[in-house]
């Protein structure tokens, strides 16, 4: 805990943002974090609750408590081997995580909540800079060799895991960058890519080899997320050449819209459109770049892929931005005694939203228009909800303007041939088929073949991801040598 009375004495701080006409100049992070004495106040507010439910809000069971009083007591070297100890890279989550701990937090109940993703924040920045976050490397080898497909956070948790109890650990992505969709799919206004490659630079002298650009079967279908691929490694290869083999790819499928007008020009997936602005931010040059400059864009989804196309499209200089949203709008504040500590129903406005953007609640898309082949208008509808139906309005449809339509409805599974080509099972949703129990947990139906992130779980948050990685490792681990001193 924090100081016995702080929770009386402060109120919570929010981290600030430049302002909007000069943020969106650029495609660099905005946040302005919390000084050193803002985040020692708001590690006092950490209250002596007793059962303190954030550990369980958070996915990785960060030891909160413990790290907001190291915080206000000004020990922040111990402040970030307590978090390294259960997050291996909070410099992701204390960026774009939103924060599920918080929801949790004991004063949250009538009160603001501690601005735990803040300290966190404020924890591991000062650690880099002070250069307490160093390489780990293995005391002993064990010469089992593990190869873990795909490089997003689930991937890079479970490698380095892996890498620091001795494993020899080759990291396959398909791209010509390691990170997953935290490299194309995050914008780089939420997170600079800095923050991937030092990561990366750690892990290398740890041990970990990367091989980008290689693509671990065949994909088989258009999956509408990047592949940069220069070469192919088959699943026979890596069974062969490995003694253990953990599936970390994304839920890359994105969920298609198939009404009237879906085949015109100008109507593109999310993950069309977003990583080519992280590859130019990274000084590649791109032919036929999707731009925004101009247009009246709509973007389908009313989730954090689709803000940050409305964040990406206001800094193209677009002319207009709508959002629509399916559900209808949530109210301005949760109902506290009926959902704590549990993630609230509310509405969320993020940072791109209050940079210009309208939003549509409660509209569902009918047709889209076009002339000449091109999108030109998108025909909607009001719809109600009864009885846990979608109804629609008579009378309410109407045709908005639209030269570039950004889908952002999310992921529905994993590109179904990499599990095939390794003759895993799935779920009814798609994703492999591996459970998380405690013995033999993220095992395939292959031998030797396991699965972790949203491969496994599904689409998912990043804090769930790394949750899985560590937790997969271990049981790797478990796997190659019969036991583990990985935490789990």
């Amino acid at each position: 805990m924090g100081k016995v009375t702080g929770f009386m004495e402060y109120e919570r701080l929010e981290e600030g943002y430049e302002p909007v006409p000069a943020r969106l100049k650029n495609y660099k992070e905005f946040v302005i974090a919390l000084s050193a004495d803002q985040a020692k106040q708001q590690g006092a507010r950490c209250m002596d609750c007793g059962t303190p439910f954030c550990n369980n809000g958070c996915p990785v069971n960060n030891i909160i408590p413990d790290f907001n009083d190291l915080v206000y007591r000004g020990d922040w070297q111990n402040a970030i081997t307590v978090l390294h100890s259960t997050n291996n890279f909070p410099e992701f989550t204390g960026r774009i995580c939103p924060a599920p701990c918080e929801a949790a937090c004991t004063l949250n109940v009538n009160d603001d909540a501690v601005g735990i993703k803040s300290i966190e924040h404020a924890i591991i920045d000062r650690a880099w800079l002070e250069g307490w976050v160093k390489p780990q490397p293995a005391a002993v080898k064990t010469g089992k060799r593990v190869a873990v497909v795909g490089s997003g956070p689930a991937g890079l948790a479970a490698a380095q895991q892996l890498a620091r109890v001795g494993h020899e650990v080759t990291v396959f992505e398909k791209n010509d960058r390691v990170g997953g969709l935290l490299r194309y799919g995050i914008p780089d206004f939420k997170m600079e890519k800095s923050h991937i490659d030092r990561r990366v630079q750690q892990m290398e002298a740890e041990g970990v080899v990367f091989r980008t650009g290689v693509l671990v079967a065949s994909l088989g279908e258009d999956s509408k997320v990047t592949n940069w691929a220069k070469e192919t490694v088959s699943a026979e290869d890596l069974k062969a050449q490995f003694d253990a083999v953990l599936l970390c790819g994304g839920a890359e499928q994105s969920r298609d819209l198939p009404v009237p007008g879906r085949d015109l020009a100008g109507i593109h997936f999310a993950m069309e459109f977003l990583p080519q602005q992280n590859k130019v931010n990274a000084g590649d040059k791109l032919k036929g770049q999707l731009r925004a400059e101009g247009k009246h864009v709509i973007v389908i989804g009313g989730g954090d892929t689709g803000s940050d196309c409305v964040g990406t499209s206001n800094r193209h200089g677009a002319k207009s931005v709508t959002q629509f949203e399916l559900m209808p709008r949530p109210p301005e504040e949760e109902d506290r005694p009926l959902t704590w500590p549990y993630w609230p129903y509310k509405l969320r406005t993020s940072s791109s939203h209050e940079e210009g953007c309208e939003r549509e609640f409660a509209i569902a898309t009918k047709e889209f228009i076009g002339e000449k082949g091109k999108v030109t208008g998108v025909k909607t509808v009001r719809v109600e909800w009864q009885g846990g139906k979608m109804v629609e309005v008579p009378g309410s449809e109407q045709i908005l303007k639209a030269d570039l339509v950004l889908l952002a409805m999310g992921f529905v599974a994993p590109v179904s041939p990499v599990l095939e080509a390794f003759g895993v099972g799935k779920d009814a949703r798609g994703n492999a088929k591996a459970s998380t129990e405690a013995q033999g947990g993220y095992a395939t139906n292959v031998d030797k073949v396991f699965a972790a992130g949203d491969m496994r779980r599904g689409q998912s948050l990043v804090v769930w991801a790394i949750r899985e990685g560590r937790q997969a490792a271990r049981a790797v681990d478990e796997y190659l040598t019969g036991s583990s001193v990985l935490p789990r």
